[in-house]
């Protein structure tokens, strides 16, 4: 795995998805490397000459960045997490994520009428509950089918689905809002997922297979 440390020009990009006004990503590229990945696909990818899950770049200013652009920035949804994952392991070394966050809490984005919203794979998040509650961030946790079969075909590198549940579950008794995304939907068995999901979440968001 190539990491390496970037500065970037920009973190709060505009963004096109219904209900989210601006996606934020700490890192280029994602360890992960699942195989669905759409961002896998982008002209950017193939310009660095690097297949897909094996490089990461950090935004090393970002939390830098989004103390200036939240001074002139409308207030809105900013959704963490759309092209990489911003609790990949890195994330436990780097801290750019909880960095943020605490930018976030520090320049009182929610009172001011930012929002937050996280999405992510892994039960790293847990390390920043404390936060995310406080900010009254909505975090979602992917999880694409209850078969860990399934999931060692498609997200290798990814954590097991046990983890991601029990992280949702943690989560919501330490009264963060939760939501899972089945996206893409993988074989399964739906009766199996929604038992494993009971409980843990406030709502679920359903994606299709997005084919190249």
């Amino acid at each position: 795995m190539e990491v390496s440390e970037i500065a970037a020009k920009r973190i709060l990009t505009p963004s096109r998805i219904p209900g989210v006004d601006y996606s934020l990503n700490p890192y280029l590229g994602c360890s992960f490397g699942c195989r669905y990945c759409y961002v896998s696909w982008m002209p950017w990818v193939r310009d660095r000459g690097r297949r897909w899950g094996e490089f990461v770049e950090a935004k090393a200013n970002a939390p830098a960045l989004l103390r200036e652009e939240l001074k002139r920035a409308t207030p809105g949804m900013v959704a963490i997490g759309i092209s990489t994952d911003p609790y990949q392991p890195i994330e436990a070394r780097l801290r750019l994520t909880e960095r943020i966050l605490e930018v976030f809490r520090g320049n009182s984005a929610r009172e001011r009428g930012f929002r937050v919203r996280v999405l992510t794979k892994s039960p790293l998040v847990l390390r920043d509950a404390g936060v995310l509650a406080e900010l009254d961030a909505e975090v979602g946790i992917t999880v694409t089918t209850d078969s860990e079969g399934i999931r060692r075909l498609f997200e290798p590198r990814a954590p097991p689905i046990p983890l991601r549940i029990r992280a949702l579950r943690e989560l919501k008794r330490r009264g963060v809002r939760t939501y899972a995304f089945v996206g893409p939907m993988l074989p399964m068995d739906p009766e199996g997922l929604v038992g494993m999901l009971s409980g843990a979440v406030d709502r679920v968001v359903i994606d299709r297979m997005n084919y190249p």
